[in-house]
Order: C-alpha cells, then structure tokens, then sequence
C-alpha cells in the first residue's frame, strides 16, 4: 500500500471511510496496480479493465473513474511526479544553490532505491513519450519545464545569497544538470541490478556541479 493508502489507515483504525476517503483509497489503489502491471508488462501490457480487477474492484472501475487509458497513465505520472516533489520540498527547504542541489541528488538516489518500481514506470511513460503517439506527452514536459525552473531557481537564489559566482548561467547549467540525471535513470533502467554504478553516478553529478557552481571570486 501507498504513504497516502497507510495515512489513511491510520486515521482510520477501524475502517470506518467516508465516501471521499474510500474513492481516494481505490483512486490510489489502482495507481498502484497501474505501476505494477506497467512494471512487470509493459504500457502496452496495462489495461484498465486489468487494472480494476487486479486492484479488487469491478472490470469497469478503473474506465469510469479514469475515462480512458490515457487518463489513467496521466494520473500516474502526475502521481508519481506529486510524491517526488514531495520529497524534493522536504530535503531542499531553506537550502539554495549547490547546497540544494546536493539534497536533491541524494534524495533522488534514495528515492532509486525505496520507490523501484514507481521510478521505472515514471521513466518507462518518460521515455515513451518521445513516441509517435505518446499518451502523456504534454504532462511530461510540464514536469520537464518544472524541474528545470526550480534547479534555475536553486542556482539564482545561491548567486542571490553570495554562495555561487554571479557569472555562472543558471539555465543552462540546469538544463545540463536535468539531462544528466535522466542519463542516469536510463543507465539503471538498462542495468537495474547494477545500483553500486548508480550510487556512483549521483556521486559524480554531485562533484561535477561543484565544478560548475564555484563560490565568488574573491576581489584582488
């Protein structure tokens, strides 16, 4: 079960829902059906009517609640999007420049390995959008625009606060710094067992923004 699913169990020892509660429950119930069965078969693999019978409700539950295929796989990226940046406000709050962007690689390396499957699938429907066709394209360069903006914004405010050189350029070292973390996911998709090399990555990406994020130079 989902952080959301457990939360909500919590609260509610005995079971006892509201309507809103139990449509929450079975909305990320099958999210987290959606993820698996895009795991283990593929986009292509994953059908709604799969998808509610596997998540414990009826063939037609996913369809209404969702609407169509694409709805559905939109609904998991966003989902999925939602829990990292979660993740990513808790570990960068307060912090700026390369200090930030430090917290957020490590927290994406942990996030690698806690939350497997949900990083496979995000990337898989990632990936496949660049396809002919693709069913969540306009989502995901949404998220790639967002991510881009907030490392921007991690930079300027570091130049802002006098931790990084106002001469370096925020946009295009961002640019650099978010292709570069998409080139490591791909590296462990094709290489899933290889999480050592992947540790390793994040290590070097954190050293090479050192590089590019030096602190003032100082006058004379």
């Amino acid at each position: 079960m989902s952080r959301h699913g457990k939360e909500m169990a919590r609260k509610n020892p005995q079971g006892r829902l509201t309507q809103a509660e139990r449509t929450a429950l079975s909305d990320t119930r099958m999210v987290e059906t959606a993820i698996d069965l895009i795991v283990r078969h593929g986009v292509e693999g994953m059908t709604l009517k799969e998808v509610g019978e596997a998540a414990g409700y009826s063939r037609g539950l996913a369809g209404y609640r969702f609407g169509s295929k694409e709805g559905l796989m939109n609904h998991v990226v966003r989902s999925i999007g939602d829990e990292w940046l979660r993740e990513l406000k808790q570990v960068t709050a307060g912090k700026t420049g390369l200090e930030a962007i430090g917290s957020a690689i490590d927290a994406h390396y942990r996030f690698c390995c806690e939350a497997p499957g949900h990083v496979f699938a995000f990337y898989l429907l990632w990936f496949q959008s660049v396809s002919p066709g693709s069913l969540c394209r306009d989502v995901i360069i949404s998220i790639h625009e967002r991510r881009q903006k907030d490392v921007a914004e991690w930079i300027e405010q570091g130049v802002g606060r006098g931790l990084v050189d106002a001469s370096v350029d925020a946009g295009l070292i961002a640019r650099q710094f978010c292709s570069a973390v998409i080139g490591i996911v791909y590296q462990w998709l094709v290489q899933p067992e290889a999480m050592d090399e992947v540790e390793k990555l994040h290590a070097d990406l954190k050293l090479i923004m050192e590089k590019l994020l030096p602190p003032p130079k100082q006058a004379g």
